[in-house]
């Protein structure tokens, strides 16, 4: 499909409209033509709207960085709560995000628990917990703490494979990695198809980065456009990353402290 444009018809299209529909680029399946292999002219502004997300060539041509964009790693949360196709969200205030509506949590809430899932690798718990006081000591504002049950927790953390029962199924290795919920869901999955490992270790995933992402879906921040924010979408193998001034800009624009 490399080289794609509007007014061609080629098998595969219709699952690029599913793609660009899922991480919020299309109104699927509310525009023309939503289930055949035509690139149309909603299909063509989708591709427009998700290149200059990425800082690509605004082309709507499906070029080879747009591609190679797509086949990386990500989150499995939609970059974009609406469906237009203009280059700032409705949500944008510099370079995060929030989710519609701006869902928090409440103003005396300020101390989370937390708690893993009976078959979370208990490897992985460590990582997952510096997370948290990471957030915590560069917001200074939100504390957390291991809950004394799953049940009591305001967050809950699993691993989970394919579909989990949430209503956004897992895809097998590579591709989605991990996805949580706004507030006050405190719903958050790592895909335990994916190779995950401790540190910056070539072909799999860092807990503790993926970890920082997903806390920051669960405490409000949706998708930022900037690249070394710790909320960008996308992940690469080997590499490890760390809050950034953006992701604490966000949530201190979301909660006023």
């Amino acid at each position: 499909m490399r080289g794609c444009h509007k007014g061609e018809k080629l098998k595969g299209i219709r699952e690029l409209k599913l793609y660009l529909s899922h991480f919020g680029y299309l109104d699927y399946p509310n525009v023309t033509n939503p289930y055949n292999d035509r690139f149309d002219e909603d299909l063509e502004a989708a591709v427009k709207s998700y290149q200059v997300y990425y800082h690509l060539n605004a082309t709507g041509t499906l070029d080879e960085p747009t591609v190679s964009r797509m086949v990386m790693p990500r989150c499995g949360f939609p970059d974009k709560e609406t469906h237009h196709h203009s280059d700032k969200s409705l949500h944008t205030v510099s370079h995060y995000q929030f989710f519609a509506g701006k869902p928090k949590w409440p103003k005396g809430k300020r101390h989370l628990t937390y708690a893993f899932g009976s078959r979370f690798p208990t490897r992985f718990i460590v990582p997952v917990e510096r997370a948290f006081r990471r957030w915590a000591i560069a917001t200074r504002y939100f504390t957390f703490s291991r809950a004394r049950t799953y049940q009591s927790a305001n967050l809950k953390i699993s691993f989970a494979r394919r579909d989990h029962g949430d209503g956004t199924s897992f895809d097998g290795p590579g591709g989605v990695l991990a996805h949580a919920f706004a507030p006050r869901d405190g719903r958050f999955h790592f895909d335990a198809d994916d190779r995950w490992v401790v540190g910056a270790v070539p072909n799999a995933y860092d807990v503790e980065t993926l970890a920082l992402h997903e806390i920051g879906h669960l405490l409000g921040l949706a998708h930022s456009q900037f690249q070394n924010a710790i909320m960008w979408p996308t992940f690469s193998p080997g590499v490890t990353k760390g809050l950034n001034s953006d992701d604490i800009r966000g949530l201190r624009a979301l909660y006023g402290f």
